[in-house]
C-alpha cells in the first residue's frame, strides 16, 4: 500500500483555492474586457489550452524537484491550470460549443465541491494519529532530507520529532542524529497575506464566540429558506416564473429550500431541549444547501451565486464552532449557556 503523506490535505487545498480563484478572477476580467478572443485569421486560442499546459507545469515541478516548497508549488500551478481547464466546461458539453451554457456555472461548483469533499476525506485520513509508526517515520525522513540543502527550521525540526514520537526509542535517536547533520535556518520573514489569514483567523475565532451572532445566523437560517420558496410562489403568480428558462434549477432551488426549511425549524424546535441537536440540524441544513441547493443556484444566477456560497460557508463556520462548544460542554457534564 502507498504511504500516504501527512501534507496531502494542505496541497490539496492549495490546488482547490488556486483554482477558485482562477475562475473567479477569469470570469472577472473578461467580462470587464468584453470577453476577448486570442488569435486570428480563424484560429482561436482558448484558455482551456494553457490550462492543460499548467497542469502538465503543475505535475512537472514535483516530479523534477525535491521538498515540500515544489509540491506546494505545484499544487498551485496545478491549481491555477484546472480553473483554466473548467472555465471552458460549457464548450465541451454542448453541440454548439456554448461558453455561456447555463448549466455549465453549476457544473464548475460541483466539481470544485467534489474536491473539497476529497481534501476533506484525506485529511481525516492523514492526520497524525491516523497514520502508522512507519508511515509517520518515513514523511519525518521526507521533511528531513528534502531540507538538507537549505537547512531546517526549529519549527520544522519539532514538526519533525512529533512523527517520529512513540515510533521507537532506536528510531528516535536515529532521527535526532539526522536532525544534528542538518544546518538550521531562521524561518522566513511574516508576509503581508500571513498577517492578513491571521487577522482573519482571530476575527473568526472572536466571531464564533459572540452569542448574539450566533442567535442572529439562528434567525437567518430559519427565515432565509421561507421567503425563499415565498418569493418562488410570488413569482409564480405574477408570471415572472414563465420568463425563466432553467425551470429544472427552479424546482431544484425550490425543493432544497424545503428540505432546508424543514430541518432548520426541526432544529428551532430542538433549541430549547436539546441545544446540541438542535445545532446538528443547522449544520445539516447548510451542507445541505451548500451539496445540492447552491448546484441549481449557480444554474439560475450563474456566478452571481458565489456571494451567496461565501456566506453559507460563513455561517456553518459559525454554526459549526457553536456545535462543538455545545458536545464538548456536554461531555463535561456542564449546562451550556443559553
Amino acid at each position: 500500500m502507498p504511504t500516504r503523506a501527512v501534507q496531502a490535505a494542505s496541497h490539496l487545498q492549495a490546488f482547490v483555492l488556486s483554482g477558485v480563484v482562477t475562475v473567479l478572477a477569469l470570469r472577472a476580467y473578461l467580462e470587464a474586457a468584453n470577453y476577448p478572443q486570442l488569435g486570428g485569421g480563424g484560429l482561436h486560442i482558448a484558455h482551456v489550452l494553457w490550462g492543460g499546459l499548467l497542469l502538465a507545469v503543475g505535475l512537472g515541478i514535483p516530479l523534477v524537484f525535491l521538498g515540500e516548497g515544489p509540491r506546494t508549488a505545484g499544487a498551485v500551478v496545478g491549481g491555477v491550470g484546472f480553473g483554466l481547464f473548467i472555465d471552458e466546461v460549457g464548450k465541451f458539453v454542448t453541440t454548439g460549443t456554448n461558453y455561456f451554457y447555463a448549466p455549465a456555472a453549476a457544473i464548475i461548483y460541483v466539481a470544485f465541491a467534489l474536491l473539497v469533499l476529497l481534501t476533506q476525506a484525506v485529511r481525516g485520513r492523514t492526520g497524525r494519529s491516523r497514520l502508522t509508526s512507519a508511515e509517520r517515520t518515513a514523511n519525518a525522513l521526507d521533511m528531513v532530507l528534502s531540507g538538507l540543502p537549505a537547512g531546517l527550521t526549529d519549527r520544522r525540526r519539532a514538526h519533525v520529532r512529533r512523527l517520529v514520537r512513540g515510533a521507537g526509542p532506536a528510531t528516535e535517536v536515529a532521527m535526532e542524529q539526522l536532525l544534528d547533520t542538518v544546518p538550521r535556518r531562521e524561518p522566513p520573514p511574516v508576509r503581508f497575506w500571513q498577517r492578513a489569514a491571521d487577522r482573519f483567523r482571530h476575527l473568526a475565532v472572536w466571531a464564533t464566540r459572540q452569542r448574539w451572532l450566533v442567535w442572529l445566523v439562528v434567525a437567518y437560517l430559519v427565515l432565509e429558506p421561507v421567503l425563499i420558496m415565498v418569493a418562488v410562489l410570488l413569482d409564480g403568480v405574477t408570471g415572472e416564473l414563465d420568463q425563466e428558462r432553467e425551470w429544472g434549477a427552479v424546482v431544484g432551488v425550490t425543493a432544497t429550500a424545503l428540505v432546508t426549511a424543514v430541518l432548520s425549524l426541526r432544529a428551532a424546535w430542538l433549541l430549547r431541549p436539546n441545544r446540541p441537536e438542535a445545532f446538528r440540524f443547522f449544520k445539516l441544513a447548510l451542507l445541505v444547501d451548500l451539496l445540492f441547493g447552491q448546484v441549481f443556484n449557480f444554474t439560475v444566477n450563474q456566478f452571481g451565486a458565489v456571494a451567496v456560497v461565501a456566506l453559507d460557508l460563513a455561517l456553518l463556520g459559525v454554526v459549526t464552532a457553536e456545535h462543538r462548544r455545545l458536545r464538548r460542554a456536554a461531555d463535561r457534564g456542564d449546562h451550556a449557556p443559553r
